[in-house]
């Protein structure tokens, strides 16, 4: 490592602080020194070192109850050091995360040698978390998982292992938590970021135009797996595929070769399966309904999505987040959270999870367009609007292909970022692109 290794040095003895202090800067170490694990602690944020090297018996808080402070927040390595330490005193050390224990007197040489390495692994720690950090924010990510709850940030860097995996990945979640946006962020994520990402609504597969759809037809029909080749296949409720259709499904997965409906010739496919299902797979192979074989096929990784209210303040992040992206999509100026509003989030049961939350946000900002409107009044679903048109469908239609439209134009064509922007999957845009006759060039004109 070019870059000097900072050490925090907390002993009660002076003169040992002193020693401490001058064999590191000797060996290029920039050194802060302090004689107490109180003001070790008061240090850390300010100073940032790469290691820190403490004594275990002091006055006031011991090494060892350093450590435990230590470990409940981000911090660097700890290496303890101590004249009176014995083996049981070290184990505890190092089952309580220390990087390692030395006793004094200790042999300067390895003393250099431990500090070296532990300053080496924190950096090479931090990069790493800053490259994570990087590529959650490359992905999308972080705004398909935004939010500071415990189990949303772990989600968040269990999702960047996976992407970087081969292995199939089942997404589980209750309806609206967004697993298929999930999903596309593993694609984007990974090694075949740059092939097809191919998503299958398994719930709409007949079991007697199957091969059709997923291994195509003679006809030049290519089918789900082939144009996934080298990409992803998305298979999206999968809970609701029928039996016959989970045996033809789990043997193309294991061997990778389709043969199209009609034809002697087979291909050899290489795709990465992720899987998604609001239901207990397990329940439906206790039921007889779901192959238990095909399970353990698709689970070699889990993710499990939340709830949205089990993931407290985050509800009001998101809302905000959503609010902010419809306000630019409607070029609305910003729409202010009052405190009420606040609370009215936070006591819903959300049983529609993101999706719902983010209909909510757009009911608020609608209101807020005509210069009206609360979030408690955007939860109450019954309240009719002026301007609808005479039935529902062409209300639905004349606002999605408004909110639609504004998106394209305000991400100048990107659909990835207007899929994201909309919250909803890119097949999921494309058809409804489709179905409201919308032309993208002559709304980019």
């Amino acid at each position: 490592m070019s870059e000097q290794f900072r050490a925090l040095i907390v002993d009660d003895d002076r003169e040992m602080r002193q020693s401490l202090t001058v064999l590191l800067e000797r060996s290029g170490w920039s050194i802060d020194a302090v004689g107490s694990a109180a003001q070790a602690l008061a240090k850390l944020d300010v100073t940032a070192p790469d290691v820190v090297l403490s004594d275990v018996r002091m006055p006031g808080m011991s090494g060892l109850e350093l450590l435990d402070e230590m470990m409940a927040r981000p911090a660097p390595p700890l290496v303890l050091i101590s004249a009176h330490g014995d083996i049981p005193m070290a184990v505890e050390a190092i089952q309580k995360g220390a990087y390692t224990f030395l006793e004094k007197p200790f042999e300067p040489r390895r003393l250099l040698t431990v500090m070296r390495h532990a300053g080496e692994k924190h950096r090479l720690s931090d990069m790493t978390k800053r490259m994570r950090e990087q590529l959650v924010s490359l992905s999308g990510l972080d705004r398909v998982l935004l939010g500071n709850n415990a189990r949303v940030v772990e989600l968040r860097a269990q999702a960047v292992d996976l992407a970087m995996a081969e292995g199939t990945v089942l997404i589980k979640g209750e309806t609206g938590t967004g697993k298929e946006l999930v999903a596309h962020a593993l694609h984007r994520l990974g090694h075949r970021r740059d092939k097809e990402f191919v998503a299958v609504n398994c719930a709409l597969l007949a079991p007697d135009k199957v091969e059709e759809q997923v291994f195509g037809k003679t006809d030049g029909l290519l089918g789900s797996f082939r144009k996934a080749d080298q990409g992803t296949l998305f298979l999206d409720e999968v809970g609701a595929c029928p039996p016959e259709v989970q045996t033809k499904l789990l043997r193309a997965i294991e061997t990778g070769v389709v043969q199209p409906v009609g034809s002697d010739e087979t291909f050899q496919t290489n795709v990465r399966i992720v899987a998604a299902t609001n239901e207990d797979l397990q329940d439906l192979v206790d039921a007889g309904t779901f192959r238990s074989d095909f399970l353990f096929r698709l689970n070699t990784f889990e993710l499990h999505l939340p709830r949205l209210v089990d993931r407290g303040e985050d509800i009001v992040m998101l809302f905000e987040n959503f609010v902010a992206q419809l306000c630019e999509t409607y070029e609305i100026a910003p729409v202010e959270m009052t405190a009420e509003d606040a609370a009215a989030l936070l006591a819903h049961d959300w049983p529609g999870n993101v999706r719902e939350l983010r209909h909510v946000a757009e009911r608020r900002v609608l209101a807020a367009r005509r210069g009206a409107g609360s979030v408690a009044e955007a939860l109450r679903t019954d309240d009719l609007i002026d301007d609808v048109p005479a039935t529902l469908r062409e209300a639905v239609a004349r606002f999605e292909k408004t909110l639609i439209s504004q998106a394209i134009s305000t991400h100048e064509g990107r659909m990835d970022a207007v899929a994201e922007a909309l919250g909803i999957g890119r097949r999921t845009l494309n058809e409804k692109i489709v179905k409201l006759g919308l032309e993208k060039s002559k709304l980019l004109e």
